[in-house]
């Protein structure tokens, strides 16, 4: 009987963590969740990484820089300079009814009678429990950035310029966990 209890908690356990989705992932549509970039010239780019209502500013701005320097090294090149960088907060709201009430119509067709239920709005004082509202506000930020890549030394003078692989070595803790 223990062993029957142990392994369903096991298994709970182990699909419950298959249930959250990795944050990091290429974008699957123009402007949808995850990153993109677009080569504009031979070595500039613009990277964006559009987050969801669980990703924070934060996790959107490293992911942001872990893609430009993935894309820098994977074109070849040692650094990346930003050239301009943007992050946008986007609120969306939900507006939930307390008790939900619904109607009922029949037709007929034939001999036979059928029912369907419909939601209704209901018409008077806007006020009492039962039009009490839960408002569920959702925060989902994305950020922008174009950067110019280069081999050899990133300048010393420039401080927006980034070394590909210390943001990669330095981030990747981080977003290592978030990969699909």
């Amino acid at each position: 009987m223990k062993i029957k209890v142990l392994s369903a908690l096991v298994l709970a356990l182990a699909f419950s963590g298959c249930a959250t989705l990795p944050l990091y992932i290429k974008a699957a549509e123009n402007g949808g969740y995850g990153y993109a970039e677009q080569k504009i010239e031979n070595n500039r780019y613009r990277v964006t990484f559009n987050g969801n209502s669980s990703t924070s500013r934060q996790e959107v701005e490293n992911f942001l820089l872990y893609r430009a320097a993935e894309l820098t090294v994977e074109s070849g090149n040692d650094y990346f300079t930003m050239l301009e960088n943007d992050t946008d907060e986007h609120k969306s709201y939900s507006v939930q009814s307390r008790f939900p009430r619904y109607g009922r119509r029949a037709y007929f067709l034939g001999p036979r009678e059928y029912y369907y239920n419909y939601p209704y709005y209901s018409y008077g004082f806007d006020w009492g429990p039962e039009y009490e509202r839960t408002v569920h506000e959702f925060t989902r930020y994305s950020a922008e950035a174009y950067i110019i890549v280069g081999s050899g030394q990133k300048p010393v003078n420039d401080p927006n310029a980034f070394d590909a692989r210390d943001v990669l070595r330095n981030l990747d803790p981080i977003v290592a966990k978030e990969k699909a």
